[in-house]
């Protein structure tokens, strides 16, 4: 058997025998024309064609369906048509010396089988080996469902290209331009309020939270700082809480300790309360908390009477709460709030406030009648002052909380009230809002409430009373401060001291 002469039917690979022209099964030519006298022997090996993907119509490498092969055009340099992809044809004649393996005309094309190609990309077959070095396919071959470059196994369905970069083109960021951290290059952008965004919801996870607080994706609220702060500092501890009506905490307070001329200390406390329906109450009663601390801080160790040192910390506190508003003449609705502070120094309990924060005394022994050292700058107040309507009365009318002395721009001639005590036993000092003494208004009710161990507790003392606001019902924001008085050996009183706490009864 000549070298040239084929051992099987090049349609159905039937073995022939010696001078078969045909085959005996499909009736195909197999005779073979003589070797060509110049045969192609290239240095190069021509590659196959090009993969064509199964869903691409009239792409390379298998052509439309109804479209016959001799009419597919061919992949980019890839040369002729008869060289790179021949035509099956009858005619024995029409083949080449030595032809790449025919396709039978009778028998349908068999499915592409899908093939690895470089770096995990899949590619269909047409029955040709994948003929790129590199991990892309020739300039406008569409990519198939699994062909999606670098993707290792995404689904057609995956991430999104990237839209913030030029042209919305999925590649690579200019040189030198980093990926975000924990950023794939396909990936889609970070969602608002990640890492570069700004503060992240803590509801649901994901959306931006704007300058008011809330979230821009779920709407949630935002805890804030102030929502519930708690102190504790030597003797004195306060807490203050945002309740559970209002959206944010608009008291405040300070607590402090320092040190007089003779050496023995004094303890400060200033509780504020934000006037809600003027502007900007929140920041009126921090800067006035401050403002009253740091300048009793100033005064006692200078050797200043415990009752002008307050005196002078109220105006002080009304100063920095002035500077708050508007500069424009006339401005009405300026920030404002009350406060109240008490000071344990030497042997003396010195109280000074403005507007409707209270302090009340409740000695150690509970047997001892607790005391309120407060008047309210208020309307019912002056209801009762003035003997037109009795105090449960004056109190459950409508207008019992308008307060008629606080600090603002806006507020009346200014008058702090202040006064000096000398108590003959020891006990605590609750200084607070009226979020809190509303739901223990009398001295009694306040005692009732006060842990027994106050003085040695004031923290927990302090937490367990905004709990009983809490549990009220917390319709305001709730501020307290626990200031213990030990009993001193005895001393003078100062000139404007009057009795002890204890001697009276509310």
């Amino acid at each position: 058997m000549s070298m040239h002469r084929l051992s099987g039917c090049p349609s159905c690979a039937e073995p022939l025998e010696e001078g078969d022209r045909f085959c005996g099964v499909c009736g195909c030519a197999v005779s073979a024309p003589p070797p060509a006298a110049a045969a192609d022997n290239p240095t190069i090996p021509i590659p196959p064609a090009p993969p064509a993907p199964a869903a691409a119509a009239g792409g390379y490498g298998t052509p439309a369906p109804g479209v016959p092969h001799a009419a597919s055009e061919p992949a980019p340099g890839w040369g002729s048509a008869a060289s790179a992809a021949p035509t099956l044809v009858d005619d024995p004649a029409a083949w080449a010396a030595t032809p790449a393996e025919p396709e039978p005309e009778p028998e349908p094309e068999p499915e592409p089988e899908p093939r690895q190609g470089p770096a995990g990309a899949t590619y269909a077959s047409s029955g040709h080996g994948n003929p790129y070095g590199a991990n892309t396919p020739p300039e406008g071959t569409p990519w198939g469902p699994a062909g999606a470059p670098y993707a290792s196994g995404a689904s057609a369905d995956g991430p999104e290209p990237r839209h913030d970069r030029p042209e919305a083109d999925p590649g690579t960021p200019a040189e030198g331009t980093p990926w975000g951290t924990g950023e794939a290059p396909y990936e889609n952008p970070s969602q608002p309020g990640g890492a570069g965004g700004g503060r992240t919801c803590v509801a649901c996870r994901a959306g931006h939270v704007d300058t008011d607080g809330y979230c821009e994706h779920c709407g949630h609220a935002q805890p804030r700082e102030r929502d519930h702060l708690e102190e504790e500092l030597g003797s004195v501890a306060a807490v203050s809480d945002r309740g559970l009506r209002h959206h944010r905490n608009e008291d405040s307070f300070a607590v402090a300790a320092t040190a007089l001329p003779g050496g023995s200390a004094a303890t400060v406390a200033i509780v504020c309360d934000g006037v809600s329906s003027a502007s900007r109450p929140d920041e009126a009663s921090a800067a006035a908390a401050g403002a009253a601390n740091e300048a009793l801080l100033e005064a006692l160790p200078r050797g200043a009477h415990p009752q002008e040192a307050m005196h002078e910390a109220i105006l002080a506190a009304a100063a920095a709460v002035n500077a708050l508003a508007p500069q424009t003449p006339g401005a009405q609705n300026a920030p404002a709030c009350t406060l109240v502070g008490a000071v344990v120094s030497g042997g003396l309990l010195t109280i000074g406030w403005v507007g409707d924060s209270r302090a009340y005394w409740v000695p150690d022994d509970r047997a001892a009648l607790p005391r309120r050292l407060t008047e309210d700058d208020s309307w019912a107040a002056q209801m009762v002052a003035a003997g037109l309507m009795g105090e449960a009365e004056a109190y459950a009318d409508v207008r019992a909380h308008a307060i008629t002395g606080w600090l603002g721009a806006d507020a009346y001639d200014l008058d702090p009230h202040t006064a000096t005590f000398k108590p003959d036993h020891p006990g605590v000092v609750v200084v607070c809002t009226d979020g809190l003494w509303n739901y223990a208004e009398s001295a009694r009710e306040m005692a009732q409430v006060l842990p027994a161990d106050a003085a040695t507790r004031p923290l927990h003392s302090a937490q367990v009373l905004v709990g009983h606001a809490l549990d009220g019902g917390g319709h305001d924001n709730v501020t307290v401060a626990i200031v213990p008085f030990a009993m001193q050996p005895e001393q003078e009183p100062g000139p404007d001291a009057e009795p002890g706490p204890a001697a009276g009864q509310e």
